[in-house]
């Protein structure tokens, strides 16, 4: 046999275990290089993340174990992880596809134009919820028609703070649950379980979030039902993406109508990603009249748009699979260091003993999402949070019998969720410079972001959602 197809379990003996204090150190020592790379002297996270591994596997020598023990305990970390690399790449290609077929072009055209004062909020919401999961980006919402918003809503009189943390309720709302979202597809990745069935766990807490934040933006609204809607900006902004594309929106909906349906009909998601690029593909070159090299090329790197206004150019120019790189790399440095954290017993030995005072399935998972929101205020990323918290988790969940739906479901909404109510997080600094308002000034009204959490918990209280491994099942 060899090397490369030798088992992993022949490379790690049993006895070689870590004491609580030296998996303490080895962990301090990872949340001390990032914190400090990060926040003190401003180094890329991959450099830092490079230096943790290194560090890490100075941890599992010294434990005993091999380059090749830990070379294969890395390979491992990246290994299970395979399927969701894929889509990964899927994402950047389905972005920059939709971006020219027009499908994004006119969720912006239609959608801006069902705003009145008295529904603004609530059509605000839904449009940035729709736009999120149509691009799987908060930021790329944010950005563009978050941008619109803003403006809009201060010209009309509504408290910018308001209108501010509508922005990213909805925004934030796509980035949990979008299939081609990056968060959604790592917590899927990291937790070891299939996208779509990690989405549909997040249904059973989001749907209910979704409709008790829609419902209180709507009465808030009703208090600006008399106030004057700016129509200049907004036939500027529909005019500039008339020009730039054709808006039948009978046909250009249909790659994203197409990728949903092949979804609900639990097509792998690579199949429903691949096809859905293909149609968007056709109407780019057939309907949208664009040069077919071209479009074709921006599936590596996409190129602005052309309508004139520059933060919609910017968001018309995402997508492509080198959009991607930054996250994937990320990914496989954080999946080769949880490889070694959790094959060398670190995780395990670390903890063994605060898992064992969790009795209740609903502690659990509230300490899953207090663990991410810690997640995120230490390491001022959600992406990082992310993959450890799963990595951390894991076991546990495994020990209730509980689906890893559960888990990925339970670390996005301690991490995706509030990475954007913390002033010094990547999200956070965005936002503010984006809207123009203090993190802590929009926060209160970050309905979905803030209750998400605490609907969470309440459900799993009741025993709502608490999908369990199906190898725990009678009869398996």
């Amino acid at each position: 046999m060899s090397e490369n197809a030798t088992p992993l379990e022949e490379f790690i003996p049993s006895q070689k275990q870590p004491s609580f204090w030296q998996s303490a150190i080895c962990f301090g020592g990872v949340f001390a290089l990032i914190s400090l790379g990060m926040f003190v002297y401003a180094i890329s996270i991959h450099a830092i993340l490079f230096l943790a591994l290194i560090w890490v596997s100075m941890q599992a020598h010294w434990l005993g174990y091999s380059f090749n023990e830990i070379r294969h305990m890395m390979d491992d970390g990246i290994i299970k992880a395979l399927p969701a690399i894929y889509i990964f790449l899927l994402i950047g290609m389905v972005i920059a596809s939709f971006m020219h077929s027009g499908t994004i072009a006119s969720l912006l055209y239609y959608g801006i134009d069902l705003l009145n004062p008295t529904i603004f909020l609530t059509a605000g919401f839904i449009l940035c919820s729709l736009m999120s999961v149509a691009t799987g980006t908060s930021w790329g919402t944010v950005g563009t028609i978050g941008v619109v918003l803003i403006g809009i809503g201060d010209s009309i009189g509504i408290p910018l703070p308001l209108v501010a943390g509508m922005i990213v309720s909805g925004a934030t709302f796509g980035d949990k649950l979008s299939p081609i979202s990056d968060t959604t597809n790592l917590a899927a990745m990291s937790a070891g379980t299939q996208l779509y069935r990690h989405i549909g766990s997040m249904l059973y807490t989001t749907v209910p979030t979704f409709m008790v934040v829609l419902g209180i933006y709507t009465v808030w609204g009703w208090e600006y039902g008399a106030n004057e809607l700016p129509t200049a900006h907004i036939d500027e902004i529909r005019a500039a993406l008339s020009d730039a594309y054709q808006l039948n929106l009978s046909i250009t909906i249909l790659p994203l109508l197409l990728m949903f349906g092949l979804s609900i009909k639990r097509c792998a998601a690579e199949v429903s990603m691949a096809w859905s690029i293909v149609l968007a593909l056709l109407i780019a070159v057939l309907y949208q009249d664009k040069g077919g090299v071209d479009v074709i090329n921006a599936l590596w790197m996409n190129s602005a748009g052309t309508t004139g206004i520059a933060n919609i150019d910017e968001l018309l120019g995402r997508g492509g699979v080198y959009s991607m790189a930054w996250t994937l790399l990320l990914s496989l440095l954080a999946l080769a260091l949880g490889g070694i954290l959790h094959h060398a017993g670190f995780l395990r030995v670390l903890l063994e003993n605060i898992i064992a005072r969790i009795q209740r399935v609903s502690t659990l998972i509230a300490a899953t999402i207090a663990s991410g929101l810690i997640g995120n205020m230490t390491l001022g990323e959600a992406y990082i949070s992310i993959i450890l918290n799963c990595q951390l988790l894991k076991e546990a969940f495994e020990k209730k019998k509980l689906d890893r739906a559960v888990l990925s479901r339970s670390v996005e909404e301690g991490s995706t969720l509030t990475t954007g109510l913390i002033p010094w997080t990547t999200a956070g600094t965005f936002y503010l410079a984006t809207l123009g308002v203090p993190v802590l000034d929009y926060a209160p009204y970050a309905l979905l972001n803030l209750l998400n959490p605490f609907i969470s918990i309440a459900l799993a209280i009741m025993g709502i959602g608490l999908l369990r491994n199906p190898d725990s099942l009678p009869g398996r």
